[in-house]
This record gives C-alpha cells, sequence and structure tokens, in this order.
C-alpha cells in the first residue's frame, strides 16, 4: 500500500469509529446508561479533533467565497429580476401606495392614480438603471468582501465565542 492509500484507510478508520463511538453513545443514553470508557474516550478525541480543524476549514470556505462573490455580477442579477417582473412590481407598489393609511386623504384627488403610477415606473426604472450600472456591483463586491474579511478576522480572533446566544424567538 501507498502512504496515500495509508493515509485514508486511517482517516476513514477514525471516522468509521467517531460515528459509531457516537451512535453507541446514543444508544446507551436512551437505554438509560452510562457509555463504556472507551467511547466516552472517542468521542472526547473526536471533539479535539474537530475543534482543532474546523477554524482553518472555516477560514479556508470564507477565502473560497470571497473569490467567487468578487467575480459574480449581482446588482445586474437583480436587475434582470425586477425587469421580468416589472409589471407585477408596478402593481404591487400602486397597490400598496393606495392602502397606505398616510395616503387617505391625498388619494381622493383627482389625477391620484396617475401620479401613483407615473412615480411607481420612474422609482423602478431608476432602481433597475442604478443596479444594472458596473459601480453598483463593484460597490456591492466591495461590501460583501469586507463582510466576509470582517468574519474571518472573527473566526481567527474567536471574537464569535464570547457572544452570549441570542434567546429564542417568541411563536407566540
Amino acid at each position: 500500500m501507498s502512504t496515500s492509500n495509508i493515509v485514508w484507510l486511517t482517516v476513514g478508520v477514525l471516522v468509521a469509529l467517531a460515528v459509531g463511538a457516537g451512535l453507541l453513545t446514543r444508544w446507551f443514553v436512551t437505554k438509560g446508561r452510562r457509555a463504556p470508557w472507551f467511547v466516552r474516550l472517542v468521542n472526547r478525541a473526536t471533539e479535539r479533533v474537530v475543534q482543532v480543524v474546523k477554524r482553518p476549514i472555516t477560514v479556508a470556505v470564507l477565502d473560497e467565497v470571497a473569490d467567487v462573490i468578487q467575480t459574480g455580477h449581482y446588482t445586474r442579477n437583480i436587475s434582470n429580476a425586477l425587469q421580468e417582473n416589472r409589471r407585477e412590481l408596478r402593481a404591487l407598489v400602486a397597490e400598496k401606495v393606495r392602502q397606505d393609511p398616510s395616503t387617505r386623504l391625498v388619494n381622493r384627488l383627482p389625477g391620484f392614480d396617475r401620479v401613483v403610477d407615473d412615480v411607481s415606473e420612474t422609482t423602478l426604472r431608476v432602481i433597475i438603471e442604478m443596479l444594472g450600472d458596473p459601480r453598483m456591483d463593484e460597490l456591492i463586491s466591495d461590501l460583501l468582501r469586507n463582510n466576509i474579511q470582517q468574519i474571518k478576522r472573527a473566526v481567527r480572533e474567536r471574537d464569535h465565542e464570547n457572544v452570549a446566544p441570542l434567546p429564542p424567538p417568541d411563536l407566540h
């Protein structure tokens, strides 16, 4: 066997051991018993390996995501989607403006519907043109890149480990 085959075989055996230990632990817990020392030992070792490996993998994935994001034209994609749905968006904006409680008095004026339609169309056209502009793509790319750099820095410096978890949302 070659060295790489031995390494892959070792990794495979270790992964199988970790998965088996996790399943055995679950089985023992469901039966109300404590897992044997060997299973606990494998679980602790697995936790340590995961703790050592997860940060470099996370940073590598973020590096890849940052590279991919810088090559995209996301605002142009949004512009194209808005263009495809222009008619529906105009109707939606007009409907929401007419339903807005602050326009109750104004919507009785003659020509109100025409003004709403014209303003909706103008706003939509300006937004579509702005999103289609390469400068907007550059802005969004810079924004995403800077956020990803901040996230990578936080991961490296373990800033997120000191943040208290958010309470669960109140669904009532």
